[in-house]
């Protein structure tokens, strides 16, 4: 039997952008704080800024359903180089995106760190690795079989950035789960053991 005070569970929601009509974008943006607002005016590639503001409305969608407001009223707090602060009461959360997905991870138990990344294989892995991680790393994926050696870099690549965004540079977690999908890796970790894996889902968002 899990202790409720030294575990906690967490749910990963995961949307596809290609599944939200541009009419609708301009609906989410009335969602934006005007520090949101401003920030998403000054991103310059189409995918970021559509990245970006799916994001917050699928946040907003995830907090309103678990504090049973409309998510246009939830308010977050713009904060340079972090992610944004929710209001007090609020679970935690953890954004991330890559590509055409955007995901974000909810739990009222403990903090997340939460990434997902688009798994390309045409890239030089080992190359890659060699610089992020060193040459014990990058000599174990030179020796794997392709597949293995793409599922294992971004394996710990997302490792990696989930645990940063949990803690900073220096920070642990109590726990790092991989989930599968076709196309992305994803990690999820928590400062608390989780009592179970997380859930994974697809999100739909409509306008409120």
């Amino acid at each position: 039997m899990t202790d409720p005070l030294t575990t906690a569970h967490a749910v990963i929601s995961l949307l596809d952008a290609r599944s939200i009509d541009d009419a609708l974008l301009a609906g989410y943006a009335s969602w934006l704080s005007p520090a949101e607002l401003a920030r998403y005016r000054r991103f310059r590639r189409p995918q970021r800024q559509r990245q970006f503001l799916l994001g917050r409305a699928l946040l907003r969608t995830l907090l309103g359903q678990a504090m049973d407001l409309p998510a246009v009223s939830i308010v977050l707090e713009e904060r340079a180089g972090q992610a944004p602060l929710a209001a007090a009461g609020a679970p935690w959360f953890s954004l991330s995106h890559s590509g055409h997905w955007i995901a974000c991870a909810v739990s009222s138990g403990t903090a997340l760190g939460l990434d997902i990344e688009v798994m390309d294989g045409r890239r030089d892995l080992p190359a890659l690795a060699r610089q992020a991680f060193g040459d014990t790393v990058a000599d174990a994926l030179a020796a794997m079989a392709h597949e293995d050696q793409v599922a294992s870099f971004y394996r710990c690549w997302s490792e990696y950035e989930a645990r940063y965004k949990l803690g900073g540079k220096d920070g642990e977690a109590a726990s790092c789960v991989a989930l599968a999908h076709a196309e992305l890796s994803i990690v999820l970790c928590s400062a608390v053991p989780l009592a179970q894996r997380p859930v994974l889902r697809t999100a739909a968002l409509v306008p409120d």
